[in-house]
């Protein structure tokens, strides 16, 4: 487990939060996409951009990269040896995109570009609530895709599965 990708079937599922206590238990830093793909006040980066920036990290001889962008799977998945896929219901994906946006209200996580204030609008719920399901359909094809690869697949589902393998983690690497 030196070059995971943590990804999930939405936002809110609670990716960076684990990719962050992770890396913090087995001792690699963590490359947050979200951090690399939004520049500030929201504006996206070039392909080109995000592209090199992937590039940069998944050479490293370790890494945690955290986020989905499938339009740059590619670049990371060849390299990866973990992938960590977390999938909760829909409402708590919701409720944890609310809960962010008050308690960030008008700051910038540590997960996102510089200057990007926390924000949630209509358009983002409708993107979250849409798209779960067929998402989840795809995630899955693609976790079977990474298991033919040879790639070790971790599928947690529930906060306690979540909370189990971290724990589990924690005394491997004491």
């Amino acid at each position: 487990m030196n070059r995971i990708m943590v990804i999930g079937v939405a936002s809110g599922v609670g990716k960076s939060t684990f990719a962050r206590r992770l890396g913090e238990l087995i001792g690699i830093e963590v490359t947050h996409l979200d951090r690399l793909f939004w520049k500030p006040n929201w504006v996206e980066a070039s392909i080109e951009e995000f592209s090199e920036a992937q590039q940069n990290s998944v050479h490293n001889e370790k890494w945690i990269i955290e986020g989905n962008y499938n339009a740059t799977a590619s670049i990371r998945e060849p390299h990866a040896d973990t992938i960590i896929y977390l999938e909760l219901p829909l409402y708590v994906c919701l409720y944890r995109v609310l809960k962010r946006r008050v308690q960030f209200h008008g700051k910038t996580r540590n997960d996102v570009g510089e200057g990007c204030k926390e924000k949630v609008d209509w358009a983002f719920l409708k993107f979250i609530i849409t798209t779960y399901g067929p998402r989840k359909k795809k995630m899955i094809e693609r976790l079977q895709y990474y298991v033919d690869e040879g790639k070790t697949v971790h599928y947690l589902k529930t906060p306690k599965q979540i909370e189990g393998f971290l724990k589990t983690i924690a005394k491997k690497y004491k």
